[in-house]
């Protein structure tokens, strides 16, 4: 595909393209989204066409007027990262004097928002002008980790390490030697070296402070990387920088490890994008909140769409025996589980789980009757071709003779013999022969009366046993039908244990990746406050030892009583699934 507007800015409204939102709609895979930001006429364009393997694709220009109006995508397969779709991101030019200032806010927010990776790319060096043109010390005002933070929290400021992307500083035609001290320097390390604060109080010192310290307070990982296009070496330079985008440019990803897709991605746009327009600010949790009820919806859908396709191609109805049916319903179930769990994020109180419950127990009793009806039709048919030469015996009155009750119940033998031989007769096999017999009883009857070749006492015997035979019957057929019943509980039964037990895993996993995170942005924060510390910024220590602290009693909790909050949350599904399975019976 070529690029398309992913936000359109005009007259200082944003706005979210439909067809981009289809294109995203589309990609089902992780996405690993690259956005660029920085002044107009600095050569984003440029930048990102290399990254898509392109000379040409976003709109080039060396005139003051920035040709990027808003925010283009370009959606590539990833070069290197298998079954991952590279989402490039080429932002309007910040500092376009024919736009607002709060228009390069949003725009600026947006890119730090959707991306994985965050590339600012200026020109010739990196010094105080390039950083206070920076919009960083403006994002805790433009972006919200939280609907509601509760007190007792770390702040908003301390989260955004949790899903900020990743930042690369390129630096166009870039002349300086890389020396510090008369000593050769990395890149990084003269990034590091420009993000240095300065030891005073002072409001202009603090004003030169404020933009370093928000990157390295902000952002988990840092680099720079120079791009002189002057330099004989630019199309290595160049190589280089697109082969470390691919290499280390993660995937997508919201708080707690939930993996985004394009699926996932244009909802979110929407969200960020809804609340500009409305004046408020953007909240990552209410974005996530919306596309969970999105995705767990469609999640709810998928699965159960599985579980019928699936159940369809593995059966052939009629089915032998009722286990039969119930092993290949436990089976797709058991994937279709699996296919929520894998799409599912956020469904508190685990709402959709138990409409999907509710969508397969029905399901599952809707191919319980056809598997019923299919076993009635298939034996009636096979009853009507064996017993045709019965039926023609009967109506051509070769029983009406003397003897001839004794004949009836040797052909009636015979052809339930041969009824029995038949294979994969289904669950009714039984109650189809038995609805026969009951129909020849008056039959039977009458053969008995006209039998002259036996007394009377002769009779009230065969009578007898016909209704002996026709009362065993009937209770093998109750029988049966207890132990159906019986078998169908069981299945409800490990429905329900395989149900909490997939829950419980993914818990289990989304745990693991609360306590990841976590520990990354503790490691991110005793790595700033030890720099801090050496840098001779004691007080700024001390405050980001407050955050450390908070942060290590959160991750405290998180190890000693999420098993706690886990054991509650599955006893309470396990109850609120047999009460809406109770209700569901009800209205059956």
């Amino acid at each position: 595909m070529d690029p398309i507007y992913l936000v359109e800015n005009r007259k200082n409204q944003l706005s979210v393209n439909p067809k981009a939102l289809k294109i995203l709609d589309q990609i089902s895979q992780p996405l690993v989204v690259v956005a660029i930001a920085g002044l107009y006429r600095t050569g984003k364009s440029y930048l990102m066409n290399r990254l898509a393997g392109q000379n040409h694709g976003f709109r080039l220009g060396s005139t003051v007027r920035s040709e990027t109006k808003g925010i283009w995508m370009w959606c590539v397969p990833h070069p290197s990262k298998e079954n991952h779709t590279l989402v490039l991101l080429d932002t309007e030019g910040l500092g376009n004097v024919e736009k607002d200032s709060k228009n390069d806010l949003w725009i600026f927010a947006l890119a730090v928002l959707l991306s994985s990776t965050f590339i600012y790319n200026s020109m010739n060096s990196i010094n105080d002008q390039a950083l206070q043109q920076l919009y960083v010390t403006e994002l805790t005002e433009l972006i919200r980790t939280k609907s509601s933070p509760s007190s007792d929290e770390v702040e908003d400021s301390a989260q955004f390490v949790s899903f900020f992307p990743d930042f690369i500083w390129t630096v166009r035609d870039f002349m300086l030697e890389l020396e510090l001290d008369g000593n050769s320097i990395t890149e990084d390390e003269y990034l590091e070296s420009a993000l240095k604060l300065i030891p005073d109080e002072g409001p202009q010192i603090q004003n030169f402070n404020l933009p370093r310290e928000c990157i390295r307070k902000f952002f988990p990982n840092e680099s720079e990387m120079p791009d002189n296009q002057l330099d004989e070496n630019f199309q290595k330079q160049s190589k280089d920088f697109c082969s470390y985008i691919y290499t280390h440019a993660k995937t997508k990803t919201l708080k707690e490890g939930i993996t985004v897709t394009g699926k996932r991605l244009g909802p979110l746009v929407e969200a960020y994008v809804n609340a500009i327009n409305s004046g408020s600010v953007p909240c990552l949790e209410n974005a996530v909140t919306t596309l969970a009820l999105l995705e767990n919806s469609a999640a709810v859908q998928k699965a159960a769409d599985h579980y019928s396709e699936q159940i369809a191609q593995r059966l052939s109805l009629p089915t032998d025996t009722l286990k039969e049916l119930l092993e290949v319903h436990a089976a797709c179930e058991k994937e279709a589980i699996a296919v929520f769990m894998e799409r599912s994020f956020k469904d508190e109180n685990q709402d959709f789980q138990t409409k999907l419950v509710i969508m397969i127990k029905k399901k599952k009793d809707d191919f319980l009757l056809q598997n019923e009806e299919a076993s009635v039709r298939y034996c009636q048919a096979e009853l009507k071709k064996l017993s045709e030469p019965l039926m023609t015996s009967i109506s051509e009155g070769t029983f009406f003779v003397p003897g001839g009750h004794h004949c009836y119940l040797e052909a009636r033998n015979k052809f339930e013999e041969n009824y029995k031989l038949i294979p994969r007769k289904g669950v009714k096999a039984n109650q189809v022969l038995q609805s026969f017999l009951q129909s020849q009883a008056g039959v039977e009857k009458a053969i008995l009366k006209a039998d002259q070749a036996l007394t009377d006492g002769d009779k009230a015997m065969a009578e007898e046993c016909t209704k002996r035979q026709a009362a065993e019957m009937k209770q093998d057929l109750l029988t049966q039908e207890l132990n159906d019943e019986k078998q169908k509980m069981e299945a409800q039964e490990r429905s329900h244990k395989e149900n909490i037990a997939q829950l419980k895993e993914k818990f289990m996993l989304e745990r693991e990746n609360l306590l990841r995170e976590q520990e990354a942005v503790l490691a991110h924060k005793l790595k700033v406050q030890e720099e801090m510390l050496a840098e001779g910024f004691e007080r700024k220590a001390s405050e980001l030892h407050i955050e450390i602290l908070q942060l290590q009693k959160e991750i405290k909790r998180t190890k000693n009583e999420r098993h706690f909050e886990i054991l509650k949350i599955l006893t309470a599904f396990g109850l609120m699934l047999a009460f809406s399975l109770f209700k569901f019976f009800m209205r059956v």
